[in-house]
């Protein structure tokens, strides 16, 4: 696999920046990793487990490298979904396969749902797919406060409350949003309000994201082979959860992964989970097409 080279197209309402590390050989489809809002970055030690294969990583709009120039303060599904479909459009290099993590899963999805053609493989890891959920109300309910704290009170309280929300084992009970705050020096975040209300998270993409509702009857129907995955370190948590109840409504059944959300990372943004294990289910899983 060479050094990845960087390049840029410019789609409605924003400027994308993607990475191609071209393989050295072999004839797989390429291999495109996406998260949302994780950036290119967060794929850096996936990607060179996948030496053999033509590699693509991108920022989504309004992420690091990748600047929204509409002035918009939210993304949608379907915007990232467009997006999608045109650096796919750009590599013209056919149907590829693709490996989405968390909101990346959201948008990955809905791009299928839209442009099937494209995609052969969709692999779609730990979708926050809320409205898949019985406790669907509860979890909409949450997010939205967990919104709502952001902009009235900034990063570290609004944080802390949604690093509380994806590790509550279990549905969401009634009066989940009425009881006491999570303090966030629990979790190592400031309390202060820097004045700042760019993240990408917690004011651009996290209610589009999780109030999402996928075209079921249009991904059923997709050619595309689409496998619902899980990381067995997140049982019980609200994306291990929706990736159950969406693949009950598609009729299929979900595939386990080592580690939890962030299994494939191999110390990006400080975090490290089972790179190896994890990289060597996700060939098993592209290559049983």
């Amino acid at each position: 696999m060479t050094a990845p080279k960087t390049y840029t197209l410019d789609v409605p309402g924003a400027s994308l920046r993607y990475d191609v590390r071209e393989a050295g050989s072999g004839t797989a489809p390429v291999l495109l990793l996406i998260g949302s809002p994780m950036a290119a970055t967060g794929f850096g030690t996936l990607a060179g487990r996948f030496a053999d294969r033509t590699v693509v990583t991108y920022d989504p709009r309004g992420v690091e490298r990748s600047e929204r120039t509409d002035g918009a303060t939210v993304s949608t599904p379907d915007e990232h979904a467009d997006d999608l479909h045109r650096l796919i459009s750009a590599l013209d290099a056919g149907p590829v396969d693709i490996f989405a993590s968390s909101g990346g899963a959201v948008n990955a999805l809905a791009l299928v749902a839209r442009h099937p053609e494209q995609v052969g493989t969709l692999v779609a890891h730990e979708p926050p797919a809320a409205q898949a959920l019985a406790d669907r109300d509860e979890v909409l309910a949450a997010c939205t406060d967990i919104h709502r704290t952001y902009q009235r009170s900034g990063f570290g309280p609004a944080m802390a409350k949604f690093i509380a929300l994806v590790s509550h084992q279990g549905p969401i009970p009634a009066d989940y949003v009425h009881q006491p705050d999570p303090e966030p020096g629990d979790f190592g975040l400031p309390a202060d309000d820097d004045g700042s209300r760019n993240d990408p998270l917690l004011g651009q993409n996290l209610i589009s994201c999780t109030h999402y509702r996928h075209r079921v009857d249009a991904l059923r129907a997709a050619p595309t082979r689409i496998v619902l995955a899980a990381g067995s370190e997140s049982a019980g948590q609200m994306t291990y959860r929706a990736v159950v109840a969406l693949a009950e409504q598609m009729g299929t059944a979900p595939v386990v992964f080592p580690g939890g959300h962030a299994g494939f990372l191999g110390g990006e943004y400080g975090m490290t989970g089972e790179p190896d294990n994890f990289a060597a289910t996700l060939r098993e899983v592209l290559a049983a097409n």
